[in-house]
């Protein structure tokens, strides 16, 4: 069995499709998808249309971003929250225009069936973007931390890598987890259109959103796929390159 981690989808669905093609997913893999399925590219609901049939397939984990956290609430009540529709919104709003509203309630659960974070057999993390208590998620006070947080990247970055564990300058926490895998935070932002590595943070965001490649990556063997950069699979539109 190969387990997959993989990044900030953005309505990319040509992207995601052919990451899976390269990744050569079998029916025994599991796929952890970092959150951000929608706002950006044109095909967010079909994105998520796409994961919940592939999920009948096989094993996927969906973890909440904070696009997704927007979404949910507008397919839940109908309000347009500005920001959201600024960042992607308008796009995935579009994107709804041919879906039932019985579609749309299935989307609904579906988002609402997403995990804030998960915790495998081999204690490794998983979530958006990060977390701020020092005795590790399950202390965490605010729920929206989990996918806004930026920090927990920041730190990890500013780290210097041959620090021990057993130091009294280790963050505490980042002690509670043998590896953090996140999103939310394009590695574009630092020049890399791979995924990037700082102490036992793993980032898999490599830009999809804008003019980067989705990617993919073995946690175990730490082999990373990647799609297309979304701009030339979607040559007619400017995702959020605004």
């Amino acid at each position: 069995m190969r387990i997959f981690a993989i990044g900030d989808i953005h309505g990319g669905l040509r992207a995601l499709i052919q990451l899976l093609n390269k990744m050569e997913v079998k029916d025994e893999d599991t796929l952890i998808f970092m959150g951000d399925y929608v706002d950006g590219w044109s095909e967010s609901a079909q994105v998520v249309q796409f994961l919940m049939e592939l999920s009948q397939k096989i094993n996927c984990i969906f973890i909440k971003g904070n696009h997704d956290v927007w979404c949910e609430e507008w397919l839940r009540t109908g309000e347009v929250n500005p920001t959201w529709y600024m960042h992607g919104g308008k796009e995935t709003m579009e994107s709804y225009e041919h879906f039932s509203n019985e579609d749309k309630k299935k989307h609904l659960e579906f988002f609402e069936t997403m995990k804030l974070y998960y915790l495998d057999d081999e204690n490794r993390l998983f979530l958006h973007a990060g977390f701020t208590s020092m005795h590790g998620v399950e202390k965490e006070v605010f729920s929206n931390t989990f996918y806004y947080d930026r920090t927990l990247w920041e730190m990890a970055l500013s780290m210097d890598n041959g620090i021990k564990t057993d130091s009294v300058i280790y963050p505490n926490r980042l002690k509670h987890y043998n590896e953090i895998y996140i999103g939310h935070t394009p590695t574009i932002n630092y020049k890399s259109y791979l995924p990037m590595n700082a102490v036992n943070v793993w980032n898999i965001d490599t830009g999809a959103a804008f003019f980067g490649k989705l990617s993919g990556m073995n946690i175990e063997t730490k082999e990373v796929f990647q799609s297309d950069d979304l701009p030339s699979l979607y040559p007619n539109e400017s995702g959020r390159n605004r």
